[in-house]
């Protein structure tokens, strides 16, 4: 049976994979690059990202981190050990992206990470009580309907070689600039700016990947003028240059 709690090293090696249960992973040290389904952002301590059962995520730490991860093991398991607090703790995984922890939940995690959670009971408990406290900031029903990631993509992918504006998000949003940034602030843990900026170069990773396209076209391609400034967003963005990227994917 897999561990529900482990502690984890990440290093600059890139991790592209997706798995059938959903999944925590909560800061401890260091910073860690985290993308689910094209929401990049950053776990560090009093933060963590959730990753829904079946969605695809990248990850990889440039300068290293060290994390305390939950792997959720069914939606039967949230069920049975999670009582009233189930439903809450269901959308909590449904939902990607990145949360922040507040004092007592952060107290909660350091203390999980110097426990033996290799033993099986208190990495049960341990779980239970740490979804449970998270449950607390979203027991109440959310008002108002999520961002339209679909339509707020779709644009950034049009044109993404052109001089893309927070206000033209918010206009398909339906915003004004100021209530979207507040918004993705919220729902992503990161600035408009920020997400525009993430999911051109995962577009940019996916022409790498799958085109023969030479890097500087690609860099075009996703609104970067120069190869070097591109080669730099990315190897910040992904802990390594396109290159690399590329052979990696050739090797695979």
């Amino acid at each position: 049976m897999r561990p529900i709690l482990t502690l984890r090293q990440y290093t600059h090696d890139l991790i592209v994979h997706s798995h059938e249960h959903a999944q925590l992973v909560f800061g401890l040290s260091g910073a860690l690059d985290f993308e689910v389904d094209g929401h990049g952002s950053q776990v560090q301590q009093q933060s963590f990202v959730v990753v829904p059962s079946g969605a695809h995520h990248t990850c990889g730490s440039p300068n290293g981190s060290r994390c305390l991860v939950l792997d959720v093991p069914s939606d039967q398991w949230v069920g049975q050990s999670l009582g009233d607090h189930a439903q809450a703790s269901r959308r909590l995984l449904d939902t990607p992206g990145r949360l922040p922890l507040d004092a007592g939940q952060s107290q909660l995690v350091s203390w999980l990470a110097s426990s033996p959670v290799s033993d099986p009971l208190i990495a049960q408990q341990g779980a239970v009580l740490l979804l449970a406290s998270l449950n607390r900031d979203i027991a109440s029903p959310v008002t108002g309907r999520r961002l339209p990631y679909a339509a707020l993509n779709a644009h950034i992918d049009q044109y993404a070689a052109y001089p893309l504006q927070v206000a033209d998000l918010a206009r398909i949003a339906g915003l004004s600039s100021p209530r979207l940034h507040a918004r993705f602030v919220a729902e992503c843990g990161q600035t408009p700016m920020d997400y525009i900026r993430s999911r051109r170069l995962h577009l940019a990773v996916n022409l790498l990947r799958e085109t023969v396209l030479p890097i500087g076209e690609i860099a075009s391609r996703v609104g970067y003028s120069s190869q070097s400034a591109f080669t730099a967003a990315v190897q910040r963005e992904f802990g390594a240059a396109p290159g690399k990227l590329r052979r990696t994917a050739g090797e695979r």
